[in-house]
């Protein structure tokens, strides 16, 4: 009977990955078709590949298929012409990694799905067959240059905060299937733009440039193959790179360098980083931004909790998981409680200089790190945004503590936005001109910049 799933255990492939004497190329591809019987195609296509020493994530469903596979160099012609002796996939584009070591994945794994992307679209009008147009990379950099144009990031947000395109708009929603029809109503006020979709590979921009179509707009673009094939189309052209720092990628690497600059900051300390780690404690195993000092002081870990629980023995830290499920939870999109940066911005940081040792004491669980002496001007926590503007000019946040009032020295803190400082000249309170906002205020100024949503609001006094 043919081998139809894996049954070696992943610590054997890992080793056996990393003893090959041979090159690897990671590539990513997709196509919208229908699939009759999912469970057959998926089997047919597990014995080709497994034959081949494909290792990767497949997922197949009636709607397409999505895969994210590494195949071995040399016989990567031999899986090309297998792949495109598949009718609906001859000719299929295939998005090489951009920074690609060859160890992205070590197993190979195809799944049948409902959907290659759950979109909780259950239309029966809706459809594929009517998509927004692509682009490739030099037309994606002539729309962003026309102020008739709004680029739309259709990923998480924990892709977003490590890279972006220029002037890119995050639809602040944990899962796709909600940020689809809120994309659709943050553009309601511009269906007369060019609005214009990107995402990883290309699968999700393709669904939402369908969906938005679908809701009545006119003008809507997806950038061909996402963010992998522009940024190979920009170096093959010599064309600048409107898409800044890294795109994130879900294999072992968790980032493709796309330029050298870093948008991000370290969750736990706040300094410029874009190191996307998974914590050590594998009960916890959360996906978080961890700096390199951070990670030696926190021995890689998210919390003063796993830190203590990786000390343990082995049997205890496994009588200790037991039963856990974190399942998506692991991403938590960059928002778990226990990032001190991330969460408890109010000068509350790591103290990074010190190595930990074998005979360190390690705090126990919740004990919050030392506040920092360092800052002369304090801060005082005002509220957070409350609404997401497409365009820069104006920022809304409920005021959730104190009170702010005209000529106030105020800083817009975020992950994304940075550090803004102003002063207030003029604002609105609940939709009315005033000079003081308080706690349950809806208080609106102008800004020079874009806020997003979560970004906090602080009151400065030297």
């Amino acid at each position: 009977m043919a081998q139809l799933h894996n049954r070696v255990s992943n610590k054997e492939l890992k080793q056996k990955l990393y003893e090959e004497t041979f090159e690897r190329t990671t590539i990513s591809f997709y196509k919208y078709f229908p699939i009759p019987d999912p469970a057959k195609f998926r089997d047919e296509m597990y014995q080709a590949l497994n034959a081949m020493q494909v290792f990767g994530r497949i997922y197949i469903a009636t709607e397409g298929i999505n895969a994210q596979i590494s195949v071995p160099t040399h016989l990567f012609e031999a899986f090309k012409t297998y792949l495109f002796s598949i009718q609906p996939l001859e000719g299929i584009r295939l998005n090489k990694a951009v920074n690609d070591n060859g160890k992205s994945f070590w197993v190979l794994k195809i799944k049948v799905r409902d959907k290659v992307v759950a979109d909780g679209i259950e239309d029966p009008n809706f459809s594929m067959e009517n998509k927004g147009k692509y682009v490739n990379a030099e037309q994606m950099n002539a729309l962003l240059a026309s102020p008739d144009t709004i680029v739309i990031d259709m990923r998480n947000h924990y892709e977003f905060e490590v890279g972006h395109f220029d002037n890119a708009i995050e639809i602040p929603s944990d899962t796709f299937r909600d940020q689809l029809p809120m994309a659709a109503e943050m553009m309601q006020p511009h269906k007369d733009k060019n609005i214009i979709m990107y995402c990883t590979g290309g699968i999700r921009c393709e669904k939402a440039s369908a969906y938005m179509l679908h809701e009545g707009f006119k003008n809507v673009f997806h950038l061909e193959g996402g963010v992998i094939h522009y940024a190979n189309e920009i170096k093959a052209a010599g064309l600048e790179s409107k898409f800044k720092g890294k795109n994130f990628v879900f294999d072992h690497r968790l980032g493709e360098r796309i330029t050298d600059d870093i948008v991000s900051n370290c969750h736990q300390c706040g300094q410029p980083c874009d190191l996307h780690t998974n914590c050590a404690n594998e009960g916890c195993h959360l996906l978080f931004i961890q700096c390199e000092a951070c990670a030696r002081a926190m021995q890689g870990c998210c919390s003063d909790k796993c830190v203590v629980i990786i000390q343990l023995p082995e049997a205890e830290q496994k009588a200790i998981r037991s039963g856990i499920k974190n399942g998506n939870k692991i991403f938590k999109k960059g928002k778990s409680d226990v990032l001190t940066f991330k969460n408890n911005e109010q000068s509350q940081a790591i103290d990074i200089e010190k190595e930990p040792t074998p005979n360190t004491q390690y705090p126990t669980p919740n004990t919050q790190h030392p506040t920092s002496k360092n800052s002369k001007t304090k801060k005082t926590f005002i509220g957070k945004g409350t609404h997401f503007f497409p365009k820069a000019s104006v920022g809304q946040f409920l005021i959730e503590e104190n009170e702010i009032k005209i000529g106030d020295k105020i800083l817009i803190k975020g992950s994304t936005t940075g550090n803004q400082e102003m002063i207030i000249s003029q604002m609105f309170v609940n939709d009315l001109e005033a000079n003081k906002a308080v706690v349950g205020d809806i208080c609106t100024f102008k800004l020079p910049f874009r806020i997003r949503l979560s970004d906090k609001l602080y009151k400065l006094d030297a």
